[in-house]
């Protein structure tokens, strides 16, 4: 018994902080507030990331394209870091002594209130009486199936994950061809879509692939006692790994595209991937873009000290108290100063820039609050 003590408590200390994961989340909290800024202002804004929402032959203007563009890697690795996360959040749990059940209940909570805090984005950011589930919901979604599935072993994870990814398309398809697509179980699994007033962006299935292939790189971390010496080198191997695959696929033009297929050769075409539900291009073309800034930033983080206070680590040390604030702020200005999706590019990047210096020392005092009660409801913000 004291063994197994020792060996959780030194998985536990090996997961301690990783400033490239701060940096990380960090960056795509800007780019996050980029995208909603320009849901907020910007009368231009691109929404085609998907087949029913995209008409063969219909222009994709540069700049407008590129800004939606960038901002698809949030999603991706706000899933992944947060099955990173959650790995070591449970190693440091079963440090720390707990029992199987304790973790278990402290998932399903988490997953439960993450989930919800998709009302309040539905009431501060929709209205209309309409809800919305979006990132929040496939992240508090996933977590509550990884209460039964934190149980697979190291190596079957993340082909599990692989799976998922790989047959995405072939599931969708599946339920489009029985007729099932449309039923709210399925769609809140599977196929997202409308619902009277419910919309479902972030289908569980999906999303849950990537937090399960985060939860395995995290468990990799605490317990590969080299995996932190070499995650730039092997990030790196990943992320060129996953562009190549994506390549083929949008090269090929067929499975793998969610049926969103290029309608010529043109770089914007193949960027042009699909989101809603996320194809095999999609996932690989955002992972492999996080894992080689990853790769990158794991390099940085070892030639260079960290400042506590720059902005990425304070953005990346509280993720969703910035996100739960920056989105109904963004949008609820917009509707007051009666500029709503009427403005152009520049105010949406003037947008998030001042969302974001009016937030930041919201949010450093928000990590020290969260640090002084590691035990209270902050834990779950």
């Amino acid at each position: 018994m004291t063994g197994a003590v020792s060996s959780n408590a030194v998985q536990a200390r090996a997961a301690s902080r990783l400033v490239a994961l701060d940096w990380m989340r960090g960056l795509v909290m800007v780019l996050m507030a980029i995208d909603h800024s320009s849901d907020a202002f910007n009368a231009g804004r691109l929404f085609t990331d998907a087949a029913p929402m995209w008409h063969p032959g219909a222009p994709l203007p540069a700049a407008q394209f590129l800004t939606r563009w960038l901002t698809h890697l949030c999603a991706p690795t706000f899933l992944f870091l947060a099955g990173t996360s959650l790995a070591f959040t449970v190693s440091r749990q079963q440090a720390s002594g707990d029992r199987p059940a304790a973790i278990d209940r402290y998932i399903f909570v988490r997953g439960a209130v993450t989930a919800a805090f998709e009302l309040w984005i539905s009431f501060t950011v929709m209205g209309h009486g309409r809800i919305i589930f979006q990132v929040l919901y496939g992240i508090g979604s996933a977590y509550l199936l990884m209460v039964p599935l934190r149980r697979l072993p190291d190596r079957a994870a993340p082909i599990v994950a692989l799976l998922l990814i790989a047959t995405s398309e072939l599931m969708v398809g599946l339920a489009m061809k029985a007729g099932v697509a449309s039923s709210l179980p399925v769609s809140l699994l599977l196929t997202g879509g409308q619902h009277g007033r419910l919309i479902i962006g972030y289908p569980t299935i999906h999303w849950l692939a990537i937090l399960l292939l985060g939860w395995s790189w995290g468990r990799r971390l605490v317990t590969a006692p080299s995996a932190r010496a070499t995650a730039g080198r092997d990030l790196a191997r990943a992320g060129t790994a996953a562009l190549v695959l994506f390549a083929v696929l949008r090269g090929i033009d067929g499975y793998g595209n969610m049926r969103l297929l290029r309608d010529s050769l043109s770089p914007l075409q193949w960027l042009h991937v699909s989101k809603y539900p996320p194809s095999i291009t999609y996932d690989a073309l955002e992972l492999g873009i996080m894992a080689l800034l990853l790769a990158g930033m794991f390099r940085l983080a070892a030639h260079r000290p960290a400042r506590p206070d720059s902005l990425l680590m304070v953005l990346g040390q509280t993720p969703m108290f910035f996100y739960l604030l920056h989105f109904p702020l963004l949008v609820q200005s917009a509707r007051l100063l009666g500029v709503q999706s009427k403005l152009g590019l520049g105010a949406a990047y003037l947008g998030a820039a001042t969302v974001v210096a009016v937030l930041y020392p919201l949010c450093r005092w928000y990590r020290a609050y969260k640090a002084a009660h590691r035990t209270g409801w902050a834990r779950f913000v």
